[in-house]
């Protein structure tokens, strides 16, 4: 028994887990030693901020008119369609010739699309018909103030 040494005892054990550091009796007792602990609180920990109810939402809530937004008419999706087959263009060539996608075009021909004071320019350009106004399906060229 000379060999064992009662005054020194070495334990190897795991630290703790993270779950185990961040609790109460972990954090407390860390202080007690004097070891450093750092606390910082989130912005709305534990809240789930997105099902509050405000003002907006109660107004929303008693709103009685079905709103919805404003899609182009089926009278400029015709003209915009007349227009593409006059100049021999395909939905995809239109959709290239200005810089957008293919569905976009199918988007405004059937009338689901939501009006684009851009895109509606550029279609405007490219098929040489007035798609905005009073004068749509007139040609970009005649108009009151051009002669």
């Amino acid at each position: 028994m000379a060999e064992s040494d009662w005054d020194t005892v070495t334990v190897l054990r795991k630290k703790g887990s993270a779950a185990q550091s961040k609790s109460k009796q972990a954090i407390i007792s860390a202080q007690r030693k004097g070891d450093a602990v750092e606390t910082s609180k989130k912005w709305a920990a534990g809240q789930n901020k997105q099902h509050v109810v405000t003002k907006n939402t109660a107004k929303l809530d008693s709103e009685t008119e079905e709103l919805s937004h404003q899609r182009v008419p089926l009278e400029v999706g015709k003209v915009i369609q007349q227009g593409r087959q006059n100049k021999g263009l395909t939905q995809k060539d239109l959709a290239t010739k200005i810089n957008e996608k293919p569905q976009i075009i199918a988007e405004y021909e059937s009338g689901k699309a939501i009006p684009n004071n851009q895109v509606m320019g550029k279609i405007e350009r490219a098929i040489g018909l007035k798609l905005r106004g009073k004068e749509i399906g007139m040609p970009l060229d005649s108009g009151p103030m051009k002669k």
